[in-house]
C-alpha cells in the first residue's frame, strides 16, 4: 500500500476553427469518471487514490498533522520552533488559541480531509462492476470516508456532509448538525464492517482497512457522539458493543515493552489496529500547492532542535511539539517507565554527555523536554539523496491499548460493568510498568481510586493521557468531555473568561465562507450540536 499514485485521466477537445465538424470530434481518451470504474483493477486504482490523503503531512504548502494538532492545541505540548518565535506562525496561533479563518494551517487541514472525502465519493458513486472483491474495495472506501469526516468533525465541529460529488455551481452549502455528521460516519462504518476481512495474509497489504479497524473507529465515533450529546447512554452502549467485538476477535495484543511501540523500524505490530503508512522512497517537491511528501514529516519537524551531533541514537530536528512540564509531572511516581518512553528531558541528554545548543531554542516555548514517540533516529536514510524529511515512521492511529481504554470508558458511562471496565484498565497498566510479567507489581485501577479519591472515569482519563500522550488525542478528549477550560487554565485565571465555544474548533477557512457568501460560517452555531 506504499503510495501508488493514481492519475485521473482527463479528456478535452481543442476547437481550432469555425467548422461544426471540429465540435463533433470524438475524444481521444474515453476514460472519464463515468466509465472508468468498470474493472476490478480500475476500482483498486481509485481505492489507492482514496487512501493517499491519509499520509499527507505537507499539503497546500503547509505542515498538516493531526498528531501535532491534538498535542500543540492542548496542555500536552507547546508549538516550539526556532529562537525568533516566528517559525511557523500558524502553529504558534494554534498553540496560543488564537487561530482565525485566515490561518493557513486551517485551510490545509480542511483541504486535506475534503480531498479524501472527494476521492472516496468519486469511487463510491461511479463503480459499475459487481464482485466480492469490489465489495471489499467499496467497504474500504466507506471506512476512509468515515475516517475523513471523523477528523473533520472533531477538528472543525459540525461540517457539511457530501456523499456525492458536489455541484460546482451549488455555492449554498451550509454546515450539517453534529448528529447528521455522526450518522453518516457510523452508517459508513457499519456498512463497511460486513465486507472487510478480519486480517490480510499478505504483509504487502499492511495498512489496509480490516474489520477490527472499522469496529474500533465505530466505537470511537459513538464515544464522541455520546459525549457531546450529554452522556447519551444508548450511544455509549453501542460504542461498547463495537469495541467488545474487537477484543473478542483475538486478533490483537499489547506489545510486552511500551518502548518498542515507536522504536526505530516498528511498524504494523500486533498492537496496531489501524496504522497510517509512510515511505522514504517517493519524493515530491515543496513547490506550488498541492505539493505533498510521502515521508512522515513530523519526525524531522518534532525532533530535538540543537541536539549535539554525537548523540548515539538521534539526529537533530527542528524542535516543534515540545512536551510541557505539566505533562511530565502528570505521570504518577510508579509510571516513570511509560513517561520516559514518551518524553526525554534536557537533563537526561546532558547527563549522557550530549549538550543542547541553547541559541536555537524557542525561549518562549522551551520546556526542557522533547517527544520520543516520533524520534528522529540517525538510522533513517533517504535513498537517492532526497531531502531529509523523508522518514518512514508509520503513524499508529488506533492501538489496541486504546481499544481497551475506550471499551472501559463505554462500560462506565453506559450501562456496563464497572468491574469489567477496571479489568481492561489493569491490562494497560500492567504493560505500562515495563517488560515482563508485572502481576502484583503495579497499582491497579481500584488502588488508584482508593489512594487518590478518583472515580472509575477519572482513572480512565488518567490512563488515556498517560498512554496516548504525543499521539494526537489529548485536545479532542478535553473538548468532547468538557474539560478543556479547566485543563488549560488554572482556577481563577482571567484568560478563561475569554475562552468560548468558538475556541474549541478550528474556524472554517475564509475562502470557503466567501464561496458560500457567508452561509458556511467560520464557527459552528451552538444549535448545530444536536
Amino acid at each position: 500500500m506504499k503510495k501508488i499514485k493514481y492519475i485521473t485521466l482527463l479528456s478535452f477537445c481543442l476547437v481550432t476553427g469555425c467548422d461544426d465538424n471540429f465540435l463533433n470530434v470524438d475524444p481521444q481518451n474515453r476514460q472519464f469518471d463515468t466509465n472508468y470504474y468498470s474493472t476490478e483493477s480500475q476500482v483498486f486504482n481509485g481505492l489507492i487514490a482514496a487512501y493517499d490523503p491519509l499520509q499527507y503531512s505537507w499539503y497546500d504548502g503547509k505542515w498538516v498533522s493531526a498528531v501535532m494538532l491534538g498535542e500543540i492545541w492542548s496542555d500536552n505540548a507547546n508549538a516550539g520552533g526556532d529562537a525568533t518565535n516566528f517559525d511557523q506562525p500558524g502553529w504558534q496561533q494554534i498553540d496560543d488559541l488564537n487561530t482565525d479563518a485566515l490561518t493557513p494551517e486551517t485551510r490545509s487541514l480542511w483541504r486535506k480531509y475534503y480531498t479524501g472525502v472527494n476521492k472516496t465519493n468519486q469511487l463510491l458513486n461511479n463503480v459499475r462492476i459487481e464482485s466480492s472483491v469490489v465489495d471489499q474495495y467499496m467497504a474500504e472506501a466507506k471506512f476512509l470516508r468515515a475516517f475523513y469526516y471523523f477528523e473533520l468533525v472533531r477538528t472543525f465541529g459540525p461540517v457539511p456532509v457530501f456523499t456525492t460529488l458536489p455541484d460546482p455551481f451549488d455555492t449554498g452549502k451550509k454546515r450539517n448538525t453534529l448528529s447528521e455528521v455522526y450518522t453518516q460516519i457510523t452508517k459508513d462504518l457499519e456498512e463497511a464492517i460486513e465486507f472487510l476481512p478480519v486480517k490480510y495474509s499478505d504483509a504487502a497489504f499492511s495498512g489496509r482497512v480490516t474489520k477490527g479497524a472499522a469496529q474500533s473507529l465505530l466505537g470511537k465515533a459513538y464515544l464522541y457522539w455520546a459525549d457531546i450529546l450529554n452522556d447519551d447512554k444508548a450511544l455509549f452502549d453501542k460504542a461498547a458493543a463495537a469495541l467488545k467485538a474487537v477484543i473478542q476477535s483475538g486478533q490483537y495484543q499489547l506489545l510486552d515493552d511500551f518502548n518498542q511501540l515507536f522504536a526505530f523500524g516498528a511498524a504494523n505490530t500486533t498492537e496496531s489496529v489501524f496504522e497510517i503508512q509512510y515511505t522514504n522512497q517517493v519524493a515530491a517537491d515543496w513547490g506550488t500547492p498541492p505539493a505533498f511528501i510521502n515521508g512522515n514529516l513530523i519526525v524531522q519537524l518534532c525532533g530535538i532542535r540543537g541536539l549535539c551531533s554525537s548523540h548515539a541514537l538521534y539526529a537533530p530536528g527542528w524542535g516543534f511539539m515540545l512536551p510541557t512540564q505539566g505533562l511530565y509531572n502528570f505521570y504518577l511516581p510508579d509510571d516513570t517507565y511509560r513517561r520516559d518512553a514518551t518524553v526525554i528531558s534536557k537533563a537526561q541528554l546532558i547527563s549522557s554527555g550530549c549538550a543542547i545548543q541553547e541559541s536555537v531554542q524557542n525561549k518562549t516555548d522551551e520546556t526542557g523536554y522533547w517527544q520520543r514517540k516520533y524520534a528522529n533516529y540517525k538510522a533513517y536514510t533517504a535513498p537517492g539523496g532526497e531531502i531529509n524529511v523523508l522518514k518512514d515512521a508509520n503513524q499508529p492511529y488506533i492501538r489496541y491499548s486504546e481499544v481497551l481504554l475506550m471499551y472501559a470508558e463505554a462500560l462506565v458511562r453506559g450501562n456496563g460493568s464497572v468491574v469489567d471496565a477496571l479489568a481492561q484498565v489493569d491490562v494497560v497498566r500492567e504493560r505500562a510498568k515495563g517488560p515482563g510479567n508485572n502481576a502484583g507489581n503495579f497499582k491497579t485501577a481500584a488502588t488508584l481510586m482508593a489512594e487518590n479519591g478518583w472515580t472509575a472515569l477519572e482513572v480512565i482519563w488518567y490512563e488515556r493521557r498517560a498512554e496516548l500522550a504525543g499521539e494526537g488525542d489529548r485536545w479532542f478528549d478535553l473538548v468532547r468531555s468538557g474539560r478543556a477550560t479547566s485543563a488549560l487554565f488554572p482556577s481563577g485565571d482571567l484568560r478563561a473568561t475569554n475562552f468560548s465555544g468558538e475556541d474549541l474548533y478550528l474556524p472554517i477557512p475564509q475562502r470557503e465562507s466567501d464561496i458560500t457568501k457567508g452561509q458556511l460560517t467560520a464557527y459552528p452555531d451552538p444549535t448545530l450540536f444536536q
